[in-house]
């Protein structure tokens, strides 16, 4: 329980400046970045999010016709959790494929919309989502 409140306190004022600069509600960005890292304990080159792209790669799970596969990719690497967290925010809002979860209004809904993109290819990742947002009080 403490890891996750010093999780949250840590990462709170990065994801209120992501929703400030780009519309993302603070409490997914936060769910997001527990759920990718398990609270902060499993982080490769400052990536809280599993942004894939250049910079490191390692072994990963994703979902293909409902089964879970391990496989090795590629994801972005940072400099620092803010970096991270500014492109994080970035990211959502320049992707099209996205555009849909920024017209929603709630944070439940815009986790939906994520999933729907295609952000995650575990068929539970919202649901997911927004019990992390619930149990902690983050909508």
């Amino acid at each position: 329980m403490k890891h996750v409140q010093e999780f949250i306190a840590k990462a709170k004022p990065l994801a209120l400046k992501v929703q400030e600069k780009y519309g993302v509600p603070y409490g997914v960005c936060i769910a997001q970045a527990a759920l990718e890292t398990g609270w902060g304990r499993y982080i490769k080159g400052n990536n809280y999010f599993g942004i894939k792209g250049q910079g490191q790669e390692f072994g990963t799970h994703e979902y293909v016709n409902g089964k879970k596969i391990n496989i090795v990719d590629s994801f972005r690497a940072y400099e620092s959790m803010e970096d991270s967290f500014e492109d994080y925010g970035r990211f959502l809002s320049t992707q099209p494929r996205y555009a849909e979860a920024f017209k929603v209004s709630t944070p439940e809904e815009f986790a939906r919309e994520l999933q729907r993109a295609g952000y995650a290819t575990d068929p539970e990742y919202a649901n997911k989502l927004i019990s992390i947002m619930r149990r902690w009080g983050l909508v």
